[in-house]
């Protein structure tokens, strides 16, 4: 049996407690959480389920070293001591990726990473006559270097290229949001499929797919044609497919309505070709309308969830632009909750409708909120009679 081994997924600044309920629920053992990532314990065969499964990680890491460092000679010779032989075939290809945040470099991640390099093409040299080559596109392994203060911690990293790349985005418009946020967003909401879903600005549609993929439990990457771990001397292939069963085994079906608008042809068109791609399209429908002329045509609850265009995004009147979403909500979508992400902060106040939560959370660069608003029937107090709808 395999033993457990300490990981850490990583994410999007916001989403770390969403990831650890994420693990918990997958069956991690001892999660804690961090900045941008989430510890945890599990097997191999966890390795495979975690990659395959979670939806707000962008990498699984197996550290294989920890070691105090002061300066680039002890990470050279911190790198150096490790038996890579048994990581990777002289023969084989490698690339690394690095980053440094303490006081003691002043060099940039990159100068980091090209040392890390020199020490493992050392070490072969030193002890074969002969070195791996660097593959930066695909490498039979990926090593993570991770400098945070004095501390040197060695990774494999298991999932190869960002789990957000699911697999079945093909065609994207501008500014599209990345599918771990978009997955992060949805979880965040609540949703769980048990209630009707609509993003009424829907652009290439990665909200609903992921939306989709919670309410009918499809794992997050099981669209994915590769994972970093399949070129590992220890892969053990009979094990993922047990994995990948048993996972699949849990896939429910939801009967609630999954829908998307937007004003562009272009968009629909898109939404629905991504949508084909994650072979979803019994279970979403994209329609070519504006939101601002949309009502509520659906019976009983309802999550709203969009990422409006922001000033960055788009040449738009903002305090108009929002005026009408809170208009649009107020009097078009009653018995639903509503969710929007911005990063434009003073806009939200043009809603004209109060927030009951506002998340912090990080879109690329940008810091936005994610922020809630409960659209009642009539007054709060009709809202709480039972309706046929329910």
């Amino acid at each position: 049996m395999d033993k457990d081994f300490k990981m850490v997924a990583t994410t999007i600044a916001g989403l770390e407690e969403v990831l650890a309920d994420e693990l918990r629920k997958l069956g991690a053992q001892n999660v804690k959480e961090g900045v941008r990532s989430v510890e945890f314990r599990g097997d191999k065969g966890f390795m495979y389920k975690a990659n395959i499964a979670l939806r707000t990680a962008i990498r699984i890491l197996k550290p294989i070293k920890r070691s105090k460092i002061f300066d680039e000679e002890d990470l050279y010779e911190a790198i150096q001591r490790i038996k890579w032989e048994r990581f990777l075939d002289v023969d084989g290809t490698f690339a690394i990726d690095a980053v440094v945040n303490s006081r003691n470099f002043t060099t940039n991640s990159h100068y980091i990473a090209l040392k890390s390099k020199d020490a493992i093409a050392d070490y072969f040299t030193h002890k074969y006559k002969k070195r791996p080559n660097v593959d930066l596109k695909y490498p039979d392994v990926k090593v993570h270097i991770h400098v945070h203060k004095e501390w040197l911690t060695v990774s494999l990293d298991s999932s190869g290229e960002s789990l957000h790349k699911r697999g079945y985005r093909s065609a994207t418009n501008i500014a599209p949001i990345n599918e771990v946020l978009a997955a992060g967003l949805v979880l965040l909401s609540g949703y769980t499929g048990d209630e009707n879903f609509i993003d009424p600005m829907c652009g290439s549609g990665t909200l609903l797919i992921e939306a989709a993929m919670i309410a009918n439990n499809i794992p997050a990457n099981i669209n994915r044609k590769h994972f970093a771990f399949e070129n590992w001397k220890d892969y053990d292939e009979d094990l993922y497919f047990i994995i990948q069963d048993s996972l699949l085994k849990k896939i429910k079906s939801s009967h609630f309505k999954i829908m998307g608008f937007d004003k562009a042809p272009s968009a629909v068109k898109k939404a629905r070709q991504n949508i084909i791609n994650a072979n979803l399209e019994e279970f979403i429908g994209v329609h070519h309308v504006n939101f601002f002329n949309s009502k509520k045509e659906v019976f009983g609850k309802t999550t709203i969830l969009f990422n409006p265009p922001y000033g960055e995004r788009l040449n738009i009147d903002v305090e108009e632009f929002y005026r009408k979403i809170g208009d649009t909500l107020k009097h078009n979508y009653p018995n639903s909750t509503a969710w929007l992400i911005t990063s434009d902060i003073q806009a939200l106040k043009f809603v004209g409708l109060r927030t009951s939560k506002r998340v912090p959370i990080k879109n690329a660069d940008l810091d936005c909120r994610f922020v809630k608003y409960e659209l009642y029937e009539g007054s709060k107090k009709a809202s709480k009679q039972p309706t046929f709808e329910e």
